[in-house]
């Protein structure tokens, strides 16, 4: 058919009733006469009446039908862009390929048919279109001046029906929204900067949590109404739970999330008005809030990483499961990139970095990210860049304000831990292990009895015995412990020793250390590995030992810890099996060591080594003659060589101040610590079998000077 006759035909099927039936028709008949109309006022034309068609306009399927309008228009201007180079390279005389309408002259008939008969939103669909299609991939098909306008035309078509939310409605503001994700890329500088960012970003956020996008979560209180719980949950992959997340996952918006936090992370930082910044963190905080909510009502927030294959039929952990899984990831990634934009702004922007609103923000976003701690801790979700600098920030910005530490400590304090062999849920467990990371960083803010109630009391309570992470009855089940035991486990010990650290909390430290330590070699080596043990031990000793205030009120309690030790090590019964080392941390051990593994006994003579830097002077000299007794205690001639190469270290590596490494070296060359070390003798001692003998006595047989 002509394109002529095949206009006139369009134009009046464009005044139909809608019929999804015939929509396909009408939207293929037009991007192909959009590519075959040689006539620029025909095009103009068919744009005019496309963009106020009664059979796609009355009753529009939400943004999926303005996505096929940017579409079409991105189509019709690659093949037209395309037909131009080929009809360039055509013989004279032979009949062009398509309308032969140059791209310049084709853009500019295209745009003329955006006119007043329809919204300025609408506009902006078909100008993103345009703009797509002829410069995306670096097709560089406009003139410079053209493409400069075209890129202006978006823009302002897009500010305009954004400051006329009204008469745009939600349909217009989510497909503006939805065409400046794609356009955006193309933008130049300049035109960037006259986006709207006062207006563009309530339209942004409502986007990415309303029914286009997140849906408020809504989707999660859909699948708990389908679910049948049990000891096997039941989820049938035919129900309308799935149904809807399927839906959900196929909206433009929804597959388009990455783009559109890029907008929105540039809209933040450009908006003029930062009350419209902090309104919208303030519905990022609300809709996460209702996300934990909704999630902690659902029967799956019971099921453990770990446990999923024993809890989950096959049909779902292969069907519905993952796809939803995908879609809280994509959540996470989302708000947690808009929120990273509003921290960077708090560092910037004087009316939100003052001593008002800074902690406010920090405070906020510690909470939201508090909340959606069951998808961040799942298997390592929140190991990326954005999240770091996002909870960091935020953190070193509380930490300047010890009231909102404390408050949100407060808010956010979690159950005690349940005794015996009751675990608690996912959900809680994330949650909990949020808080005790955070509060490790929070103690040198905090007074001391807050300190001691939110941070010590908390993290204390999981190391105690009878906390379901140390019972018995929990580790040694057959069932697979919880995916998030030893993160826990680390988190608590971490919370104690930053409190432990901070000299202000002296007090409560005294009282402290014998406890933690007691627990700390409780748990080894079933509960802390060879390389935690050390590290946890060594900072203890530190924190007992000069110029800590510890030391001052308590002078022999680092002496007393390093006895315990050693008491263990060679009286106490430990073990001279070889111990395995966790997989992560074989990689990351030093090289000797991860070539030969140690035992129990090995691993404490080897924390008794570590601490010896940190040790009181005068007591120095003695526990390098003890340290070097224990080491010659070990039996197995390997794991000795272990501990006699990080003896060396410890003497030789730097590891010591200038005035213990003149006590190490005297010990070495004149108190017998090289024959201790090299040669295993035992510590000389003044009389034939080294009997201890007061000082200034001569001991019997001793040989006089030849000199």
């Amino acid at each position: 058919m002509p394109a002529d006759r095949l206009l006139a035909t369009v134009l009046r099927a464009y005044q139909n009733d809608p019929n999804p039936a015939e929509t396909d028709k009408i939207l293929g008949t037009t991007a192909t006469l959009l590519t075959n109309l040689n006539n620029p006022l025909n095009l103009s034309l068919l744009t005019s009446h496309f963009l106020t068609a009664r059979a796609i306009w009355q009753f529009p399927d939400g943004l999926r039908t303005c996505l096929r309008i940017i579409s079409i228009y991105n189509t019709a201007a690659v093949h037209v862009r395309k037909n131009e180079l080929q009809n360039a390279d055509l013989p004279r005389g032979q009949p062009p390929v398509g309308s032969g309408v140059h791209s310049d002259s084709w853009a500019r008939a295209v745009a003329k048919g955006a006119d007043d008969r329809s919204s300025r939103w609408q506009h902006v669909l078909v100008l993103a279109g345009i703009l797509m299609g002829m410069e995306a991939e670096d097709r560089r098909s406009l003139s410079r001046s053209l493409r400069s306008t075209l890129e202006q035309a978006v823009v302002t078509a897009a500010n305009l029906s954004l400051q006329d939310p009204l008469r745009t409605g939600p349909l217009g503001r989510g497909a503006v929204v939805l065409a400046l994700t794609y356009a955006f890329p193309l933008l130049s500088h300049p035109a960037r900067q006259l986006v709207d960012g006062n207006a563009l970003l309530p339209a942004l956020i409502e986007a990415m949590l309303g029914e286009e996008g997140f849906q408020h979560g809504d989707f999660v209180s859909s699948i708990a109404g389908d679910i049948v719980p049990g000891q096997n949950i039941s989820w049938h992959g035919n129900s309308p739970s799935v149904a809807r997340l399927q839906k959900l996952e196929s909206r433009p918006l929804a597959q388009n999330m990455g783009p559109l936090s890029r907008l929105a992370s540039f809209t933040v930082q450009h908006a003029t008005d930062s009350n419209i910044v902090l309104q919208a963190h303030d519905q990022l905080l609300d809709f996460t809030a209702g996300l934990l909510d909704k999630w902690t009502h659902c029967a799956l927030s019971a099921v453990d990483a770990e446990a999923e294959a024993a809890v989950l039929s096959p049909e779902i952990l292969q069907g519905p499961y993952p796809v939803l899984w995908q879609l809280l990831k994509k959540i996470l990634y989302t708000v947690v990139a808009t929120m990273q934009s509003v921290v960077g702004r708090s560092l910037l922007d004087p009316s939100i970095r003052n001593d008002i609103v800074a902690p406010s923000v920090a405070a906020k976003t510690l909470h939201s990210l508090r909340n959606l701690s069951f998808i961040s801790t799942r298997r390592g979700a929140s190991s990326f860049q954005v999240y770091t600098f996002t909870y960091l920030t935020s953190l070193d910005t509380i930490t300047r304000y010890p009231d909102a530490c404390v408050s949100f400590l407060q808010e956010t304090q979690p159950p005690p831990p349940q005794t015996g062999n009751v675990v608690p849920s996912p959900v809680v467990q994330a949650t909990t292990l949020f808080y005790l990371n955070t509060a490790e960083h929070l103690p040198l803010a905090l007074p001391t009895p807050a300190c001691e109630a939110l941070v010590i009391a908390p993290a204390a309570a999981y190391l105690s015995p009878t906390s379901w992470l140390t019972c018995p009855s929990n580790t040694n089940t057959s069932s697979p412990p919880s995916s998030l035991t030893l993160e826990l486990f680390e988190s608590a010990h971490s919370a104690v020793l930053s409190a432990l650290s901070c000299p202000q909390h002296a007090a409560v430290a005294a009282s402290l250390v014998p406890f933690y330590v007691d627990a700390l070699l409780a748990s080894f080596p079933s509960r802390v590995s060879p390389r935690q043990f050390r590290l946890a031990f060594r900072a203890v000793v530190q924190i007992a030992s000069p110029p800590y205030p510890l030391s001052a009120s308590h002078p022999d309690l680092a002496e007393t810890l390093l006895e315990m030790l050693r008491f263990r090590a060679l009286e106490g019964g430990a073990s001279t099996a070889p111990l395995l080392p966790p997989a992560g941390e074989q990689a990351a051990a030093a090289e000797g060591e991860a070539a030969q593994p140690i035992s129990e006994q090995t691993a404490l003579v080897l924390a008794l080594l570590d601490a010896l830097p940190y040790l009181p002077l005068h007591a120095v000299e003695e526990w390098l003659a003890r340290a070097a007794e224990a080491m010659n205690a070990v039996a197995d001639p390997a794991m000795r060589e272990v501990a006699r190469r990080r003896f060396w270290d410890v003497l030789v590596g730097g590891e010591m101040d200038v005035e213990r490494s003149a006590l190490g070296v005297a010990w070495w060359g004149t108190a017998g610590g090289r024959e201790m070390v090299l040669l295993g003798r035992p510590r000389p001692g003044p009389g034939a079998e080294g009997d201890f003998l007061m000082s200034g006595a001569l001991a019997q047989g001793e040989q006089g000077s030849k000199l």
